[in-house]
């Protein structure tokens, strides 16, 4: 029964006699009443001795009244402790008469008051017109009966007190004596009581008790409860001392190891480290679910020595926990106008782009919990697509991060491996938004299309759960194992073509279309972007370097063929290191290239225009066709050979482009004598059809009218008209079919120098999407039927 103090702050100064400071004040009390003494948390029972700090100013009168007139003063246990003037109605009915013992003032005011307790009493009434609380009382005197069941109940309490008392460190030597000395079954409950450590309600509950049985079976409960505690305590004890004994040999050993460290200086400070890391927990604001998880393998920590290799494993694992922005940063103003001239001074053309990205800022201005897009742009390398990305990020004020997907064909790169693997990691997406430090940054996920399928799984399969809106506010990874939120995260993905991304990956991208560029956007950026870095990279300034426009457009049409511009970037490099050469040398201290120098710094044309090999005899007609880099044109050649009726088809063709040669001819030989040919021209001859050039695979339905062309040039004599590009698909009832790429082919048409084209009229809706340069250049001619295109492309 742990000892209680109640209050007790003494101090020890000198005793400023039985009486100091002024008289109590006011007339004396009838015998029958009594100074009261209000206190906030002790209850004296009769027969203990306690020390009171007193403080309040009527509890000080109350005290020196009672010693000026030596009389007794009742002590009262507040209703509520918190009350700090007492009135008649916060104090219990039920209190102790006290014996003032010694009353102390220390220098610096404060008054202790020792005081023991006689006997129980009961207020009656309250007298007014002192300065402090005065009471009518009734003294209760204690029961003396001597049943069976009395003496029963006092020997079972005494048992348990010695018990206790043996149990307990540090007792009175005095103490054990007299609970073995007492007589009476009252006082023995009430020194008990008075010793045990209980709250104040419940030893009031037991000063008001006046029957013995009831008070002997309260304070027997009591002190069998804090029995139960120090028999465990003791037991727990006992059973540490046994486990110490195998364990003692160990911990002595360790204890000197860390002793001998210490002395070398080689402390670890793993307490410190700890304890660091508790608090990083505390400050990473994670949710209530995940700091769980990371408090339960910090307390694993904190078992494991050291040298565990688990040790390391979960240090590990608690660093990315911390790591990780587990909150969303601050939202910064959304400045659409300076988002927008972001974007534009980093590329030029890409109105569609640009477009979403203002309209998702405008959202989020309305709306800030909305949920981030995830785009996908598609198209030919080297049009900007990762570049953008870094763009956007500027515009919307984020981190930009990038993740390589190209050939990643494993399963775990995506979502991590579990913990158990030594030297395992968290996937890229958790990786890469450690390394950005936000919640909402510009994640670009780069070459999404060429993600391959190896033995440890399908990795797009894992991405459908990233790139799903609904799912990824709790993206799970398997090293982390608790959900994290990609919510906020702008995913942007790039690929040079849709095929090879598997259906449902698709569907959870908003795809973005990124077209070639046209001679006239090529030469804007070359003048504005590239020229300007490829000075940078080669040490030039623009006063010791300069490439004319008519030089770039040259190095555009006569050195590049592509759909972006690295191929243009690198020649312009190439040109601007031959002046760094003559520069350095000291030959000159400007050099201006122009056109007439391009050939002898990047020797002869690579690529001709096209026009040259134009279709100056029968059987030729000049196609368009799209390619994964941009547009191109190509040509269908047509030649009749003496034989039986036979087709041969030769240039790498694909089974679609091959079932559209035979139907061209199908429907050539269906329409003979309406255009004028001999039917019996087909039995006697072969018809051979080859497309250059041979080492190029080529595949698709869109050379079909280019090849009825060609057949019927070939067969009528009549050449194609050598302005003249045709596209389109046909049936074999004479329908022209629309066609995709048109874009691309109208840019190619234009750029090989070409002036008319031939479309399929349901094509017109695609009209709009040409570029205004090559739309200038071009007359366009729809075609309904196959009739038509014989009409607009032969001589």
């Amino acid at each position: 029964m742990p000892m209680h103090h109640h209050h007790d702050r003494r101090v020890h100064a000198p005793d400023l006699g039985p009486l100091s400071g002024s008289g109590g004040g006011g007339a004396s009390l009838p015998p029958d009443a009594l100074a009261i003494l209000p206190v906030r948390d002790s209850v004296l029972f009769p027969g203990a001795v306690m020390p009171l700090a007193v403080g309040r100013e009527a509890s000080v009168a109350a005290v020196q009244h009672a010693m000026r007139d030596g009389q007794q003063i009742g002590i009262l246990l507040q209703r509520d402790a918190q009350v700090t003037d007492p009135g008649t109605g916060d104090l219990h009915r039920t209190g102790t008469v006290a014996n003032v013992l010694r009353w102390v003032t220390a220098p610096d005011g404060t008054h202790q008051l020792i005081c023991q307790g006689a006997q129980r009493f009961r207020v009656l009434d309250w007298i007014d017109g002192h300065p402090f609380l005065a009471a009518g009382v009734l003294r209760l005197e204690e029961p003396d009966t001597r049943t069976p069941e009395v003496e029963a109940r006092v020997m079972h309490l005494r048992g348990q007190a010695l018990e206790a008392l043996r149990l307990l460190p540090q007792v009175p030597e005095g103490l054990v004596n007299t609970v073995q000395a007492l007589d009476s079954a009252a006082a023995l409950a009430d020194l008990v009581a008075a010793y045990l450590d209980l709250e104040a309600g419940q030893k009031q509950e037991i000063l008001e008790t006046l029957d013995l049985v009831p008070r002997i079976d309260r304070v027997s409960a009591a002190l069998a409860q804090r029995l139960e505690v120090l028999r465990l305590n003791a037991e727990i004890g006992r059973q540490t001392r046994v486990s110490l004994d195998q364990r003692q040999r160990e911990m002595l050993l360790r204890e000197q190891m860390a002793a001998i460290q210490k002395q070398l200086g080689e402390d670890d400070g793993k307490s410190a480290e700890l304890k660091e890391l508790g608090e990083t927990i505390g400050k990473a604001g994670m949710p209530a679910e995940v700091e769980a998880a990371a408090r339960k393998e910090l307390r694993r920590l904190e078992r494991m020595p050291d040298a565990s290799p688990e040790h390391g494993m979960i240090r590990g694992y608690l660093d990315w926990l911390t790591e990780l922005p587990w909150q969303l940063p601050e939202e910064k103003p959304i400045d659409i106008a300076e988002a927008r001239r972001i974007l534009d001074a980093d590329h030029f053309g890409l109105p569609k782009i640009k477009r979403r990205i203002v309209e998702y800022l405008a959202v989020r201005k309305l709306a800030p919990q909305g949920k981030a897009p995830i785009l996908c742009f598609v198209g030919p390398p080297g049009v900007g697509k990762t570049s953008l990305g870094q763009s956007i990020a500027r515009a919307m004020g984020r981190a930009f991060v990038r993740v390589s997907l190209g050939g990643v064909h494993d399963e775990a790169e995506i979502r991590g491996h579990r913990r158990t693997y030594i030297g395992a990691l968290p996937g890229n997406i958790i990786q890469a938004i450690r390394k950005a430090g936000g919640r909402d940054c510009v994640m670009m996920l780069d070459e999404i299309d060429k993600m391959g399928r190896g033995i440890q799984g399908d990795p797009s399969a894992a991405m459908l759960e990233v790139l799903d809106p609904e799912q990824n506010n709790s993206f799970r990874d398997n090293y982390l194992g608790v959900p994290f939120d990609l919510s906020r995260i702008v995913f942007i993905a790039t690929a040079n073509m849709l095929d090879t991304i598997p259906g449902p990956l698709r569907d959870r991208m908003e795809v973005i279309e990124l077209t070639g560029y046209t001679e006239a956007e090529k030469l804007e950026i070359a003048r504005r972007y590239l020229l300007r870095r490829q000075l940078e990279a080669n040490g030039l300034t623009e006063a010791q370097a300069e490439i004319t426009d008519d030089t770039l457009r040259l190095i555009i049409h006569s050195y590049t063929r592509e759909a972006g511009v690295r191929a243009l970037e690198r020649e312009i490099g190439r040109a601007l290191r031959h002046a760094a050469v003559r520069i350095a040398e000291g030959s000159a201290t400007a050099v201006r290239i122009d056109t007439a120098d391009v050939p002898g710094i990047l020797g002869p044309h690579r690529f001709e225009s096209e026009v040259a090999m134009r279709t100056s005899v029968p059987g030729v007609a000049t196609g368009l066709a799209w390619t994964p880099v941009g547009g191109d044109i190509l040509f269908i050649e047509a030649t009749r050979i003496p034989g039986g009726g036979r087709l041969i088809l030769t240039g790498q063709l694909g089974e679609v482009m091959r079932e559209s040669a035979q139907a061209a001819l199908s429907l050539v030989k269906n329409r003979a004598a309406a255009i004028g040919i001999d039917p019996a021209l087909f039995e006697k001859s072969d018809i051979h059809i080859h497309v250059p050039a041979g080492a190029t695979p080529k595949d698709g339905p869109s050379a079909g009218v280019a090849m009825f062309t060609a057949l019927v040039s070939l067969l009528t004599g009549r050449t194609v008209r050598s302005d003249t590009a045709m596209t389109g698909e046909i049936s074999l009832r004479g329908l022209v079919l629309p066609v995709g790429g048109i874009r691309e082919k109208a840019v190619a048409a234009a750029s090989a120098g070409l002036t008319r084209v031939l479309m399929p009229a349901r094509n017109r809706k695609d009209h709009e999407e040409i570029p205004e340069d090559a739309r200038n250049r071009l007359e366009f001619v729809w075609l309904e039927r196959a009739e038509d295109a014989i009409a607009a492309a032969l001589e």
